[in-house]
């Protein structure tokens, strides 16, 4: 019989553990304590049921990957030739053959799911498929895809989906529930008792930043300057009030009349050039709010280059050339933007203090984050990286190297974007900087969930006074709160169903 080894199971991993043996099951546990023990635990039983069969894990990133194999072969007894990591950089042959001989399989969903289109595997004989970061199984993404061949095709089908955050509306839980056919839900948050134990301390600060008088200004310019343009949009039959139209609206608003350039409708070139006024205006706006002077300069300069009448049209206004004259003179001055002044300060002081320390800071923007890096080489102590992703040009390979050089020491300070909030395995960290604020609970919970893994952490939230910035950041909080309850009614609802027949079914003729 398979069993477990070099690990032993918390109490609420054994309760949660216990209501997935015999529903397909959603697990919501916060980053960093232990969603994959679940999973090592429902891979042991399930194996134990069904000796034939075989487990799948399917996690985004192939670091991610490569993890949960090296705790299947670490905290298992399972023989480390039947456990493979299952990567499209096997020959499609070779991955033919190995499919079908090993007994633990551990891939990305779109290598399964191109190796099912292709008729090459089947999922018959696996008696669990574990989605990990389950978030991502919405619409007809490879998690989707594979959940409904595997229901389908499995003798004995079982899944259990793990995440951190499944969404912030009733719609795309529900989604994801359809999706990945959950009968159960199982949530843990820092505050219940069971999980209280086992959390360390984490101290979160909100740091408020004013910007300087002549930055301010050129801002206050530039939202007027945006919301006049605004009023335009009731030329194109668009009526909703100036004070609420989002950004989302404008590229729904744009989408839109793309649709209408085709149908050669002529007021649909005015409303294209405008909604593109718009959305580089507001985009300039929240580089120089929540972003830095170079970033700024950068965007302005890249206008100047393009042959849009938006464009054109956007730099030749006083607002914008106001903007840059000022943006210009002070860069000219090597000031910087008061957040990274900020930020400079509490990197400073940590390094000064706790010269072992280990931080991460996330920025959302790639020119940022080269600020950034330039700023902290001239910190005392402080030996920073930069961590982004492929599409940057950054190789996975590359990714996995620079964080083995961050556990042993030859660095002590990730500076990287959204890479850093999931599919990467980042070690122990002290402090957490967050630059900027995202709108997204997933990204903010993820992003939290970094810090305060084994040891105390604490947490830097910046923003910028009466700015977008501080807008992501409390809109972000208010939908982790709705997620809550969502998720509390969902699973309410669930408990009060009886079982999906089909799985009772197939699940008591195979025992």
């Amino acid at each position: 019989m398979a069993s477990l080894k070099n690990f032993s199971p918390r109490q609420y991993q054994l309760s949660i553990f216990n209501s997935c043996k015999e529903k397909n099951s959603l697990v919501i546990l916060p980053t960093g304590i232990g969603k994959t023990g679940i999973a090592l635990l429902l891979a042991i039983h399930r194996l134990n049921i069904f000796p034939e069969s075989k487990i799948l894990l399917c996690s985004p990133t192939k670091p991610l990957c490569k993890q949960h194999t090296e705790t299947f072969i670490n905290s298992t007894d399972i023989n480390e030739n039947e456990i493979i990591l299952y990567t499209g950089m096997l020959k499609a042959n070779a991955r033919k053959s190995i499919f079908s001989e090993k007994k633990v399989i551990i891939a990305t969903p779109q290598t399964i799911q191109s190796d099912l289109s292709s008729n090459r595997i089947s999922l018959e004989d696996f008696s669990l498929l574990v989605i990990d970061e389950a978030h991502r199984s919405r619409m007809k993404y490879a998690n989707t895809l594979l959940a409904k061949t595997y229901i389908s095709s499995s003798k004995y089908p079982l899944i259990l989906a793990l995440t951190a955050s499944p969404g912030s509306t009733k719609e795309k839980i529900n989604e994801i529930c359809d999706n990945l056919f959950i009968e159960n839900v199982e949530i843990r948050t820092e505050n219940d008792a069971d999980v209280k134990p086992y959390l360390q301390k984490k101290t979160i600060e909100y740091i408020t930043v004013e910007l300087r008088d002549d930055l301010d200004a050129a801002r206050k310019n530039l939202r007027s300057l945006y919301k006049e343009s605004l009023s335009g949009l009731s030329k194109i039959g668009f009526n909703k009030p100036v004070s609420i139209i989002s950004k989302r609206d404008l590229i729904s608003l744009q989408k839109q009349f793309h649709k209408e350039i085709s149908k050669k409708n002529p007021s649909a070139f005015f409303a294209i050039s405008l909604l593109a006024r718009l959305l580089k205006l507001i985009y300039l706006i929240e580089l120089i709010e929540t972003q830095s002077l170079r970033p700024a300069i950068k965007f302005i300069n890249k206008l100047k280059s393009e042959s849009t009448k938006a464009a054109k049209s956007l730099v030749k206004l006083r607002e914008v050339i106001y903007a840059e004259d000022i943006i210009n003179g002070l860069l000219s001055r090597n000031m910087l933007h008061p957040k990274m002044e900020k930020m400079n300060e509490i990197v400073s002081m940590q390094y000064s203090t706790s010269p072992n320390s280990k931080m991460i800071i996330f920025a959302n923007y790639r020119d940022t984050i080269e600020e950034i890096m330039d700023c902290l080489r001239d910190v005392k102590n402080c030996l920073p990286v930069k961590l982004i992703g492929h599409k940057e040009g950054i190789t996975q390979k590359q990714q996995l190297e620079t964080i083995q050089k961050f556990e042993q020491n030859v660095y002590n300070c990730i500076v990287t974007t959204s890479i850093g909030e999931e599919g990467l395995s980042i070690g122990t960290l002290d402090l957490a900087v967050f630059y900027d604020n995202v709108p997204s609970a997933i990204r903010r919970i993820q992003r939290e969930g970094r810090v305060a893994r084994v040891k105390p952490g604490k947490i830097f939230y910046l923003t910028v006074k009466d700015s977008i910035d501080s807008a992501y950041h409390w809109k972000s909080r208010r939908d982790e709160k709705n997620m809550k309850k969502t998720i509390e009614s969902i699973k309410t609802k669930l408990e009060s169903q009886q079982p999906l027949s089909k799985y009772t079914i197939k699940n008591e003729s195979n025992s």
